[in-house]
């Protein structure tokens, strides 16, 4: 608790001194690092005469059709509006105040509705102080500073998802305090810092308070300096860099008392659990190549939880590790052709409950905008191993069409 009434003093001291400070409009171009969103340029702008407003409005949508096939079942297809995004973003009297909204509105990214439970169409809504380009506080909803495959827009991304072992051990949208110091220059070693305290219970969440806090820590390294347009927040090379640039990044999180199986996501744990995540990442751009490696884990003791009523009932935090590994070339004709390979190892404590997973991905890409307009075709094949030695063996061809500004 000592620690939260620190950081709200330290905003608090922020906030009051903004009109001491002046910044540049140039170093104010919306770019927020705590939310990056891949755009070719600012959408549609409007700024008041006064220039004590401003709004840009952009929206993206991804559309696609999936053939898939699954072991044990009948071969299917799914056609689909997978996301629908509508964004705005600027600031209200002083460049100093920026905010940002960001709204859903397609069936996957809202989800079912429940009884009980909230429409999910706010994803973002928070509030930014920006007393110089160094610095950034925010208050509000949006994603947390973790790994970098999650952080990205699903917009930027190279393949039609994320990988496996994104979907089973991120971190993703909360609630709270975040704090940025960045430091990026174009030729010089440069490092970001982000932390962020937040209530660990995920987007959207009112049902019911706790005494549980989240906090997350990341170190951001840029040996070589800084990547041409923002590079580090979207997927392959599409910039084409002249020179060797190199990202290595690490971020810590904790959520403690947590109430979902996985803290920000996922169903209701029958009792609160504490989980703790190690998100590492390292993401290379020269000349049209890009790789990128990630590792993620999920550790919390004794994660099965019993329903307290019916012991026979239960649910478990899915705790394990998995590595990913990425490579890409962007020809010059702007076609692109990416190969991803994950593996996921689940803890023993759960391996009965839940297999490892291998999964192997070839997509080909056509940048029509870089990635704001953009034809996807991927071809995936899922490995599963089961405890008791069986394995099924799952795949899926899909062709996706992003569009946005």
């Amino acid at each position: 608790m000592k620690k939260i009434i620190t950081f709200l003093l330290l905003v608090t001291t922020a906030f009051s001194s903004a009109q001491e400070v002046k910044v540049p409009l140039k170093d104010n171009d919306l770019k927020l690092a705590a939310l990056p969103y891949y755009s070719y340029g600012k959408g549609l702008g409007i700024t008041s005469p006064d220039s004590l407003f401003q709004l840009n409005i952009r929206f993206r949508m991804q559309n696609r059709v999936t053939y898939i096939q699954n072991e044990d079942a009948d071969p299917a297809y799914s056609g689909e509006i997978r996301r629908l995004r509508l964004r705005f973003d600027g600031y209200v009297g002083n460049p100093h105040f920026l905010y940002v909204i960001q709204l859903s509105f397609a069936p996957g990214d809202v989800g079912e509705i429940q009884d009980g439970e909230n429409i999910n169409i706010i994803r973002d809504a928070a509030v930014f102080y920006r007393p110089n380009k160094h610095w950034s506080f925010l208050f509000g909803q949006t994603k947390l500073p973790g790994n970098r495959q999650r952080v990205n827009s699903s917009g930027a991304l190279q393949l039609t998802d994320r990988s496996i072992n994104n979907a089973r051990f991120t971190i993703d949208r909360d609630f709270g305090f975040q704090a940025y110091y960045l430091n990026e220059n174009k030729d010089k070693f440069s490092y970001n810092v982000k932390t962020a305290v937040t209530t660990g219970e995920g987007r959207n969440w009112t049902k019911s308070a706790d005494d549980g806090v989240a906090l997350t820590g990341k170190l951001e390294l840029m040996p070589f300096g800084s990547f041409k347009k923002d590079g580090t927040n979207f997927e392959g090379d599409v910039a084409r860099e002249e020179k060797p640039r190199l990202l290595l990044s690490g971020a810590f999180h904790q959520n403690n008392l947590a109430r979902r199986t996985q803290g920000q996501l996922g169903n209701d744990l029958f009792e609160q659990k504490t989980m703790k995540s190690v998100l590492l990442d390292a993401m290379l751009k020269y000349n049209g190549w890009a790789f990128m490696s990630s590792y993620m884990s999920r550790s919390a003791k004794n994660p099965i939880a019993f329903n307290p009523e019916d012991i026979t009932e239960f649910n478990y935090v899915p705790v394990g590790s998995g590595m990913d590994y990425q490579l890409s070339y962007v020809f010059p004709t702007n076609y692109e052709i990416i190969g991803r390979f994950s593996t996921q190892k689940m803890h023993e404590d759960i391996q009965a409950l839940t297999p490892d997973s291998k999964q192997y991905s070839l997509g080909v890409t056509k940048y029509l905008w870089e990635h704001a307009f953009k034809l996807q075709g991927e071809v995936t094949l899922t490995d599963l191993d089961y405890f008791d030695g069986n394995n099924k063996q799952n795949w899926y061809v899909r062709f996706q069409v992003e569009i946005g500004i």
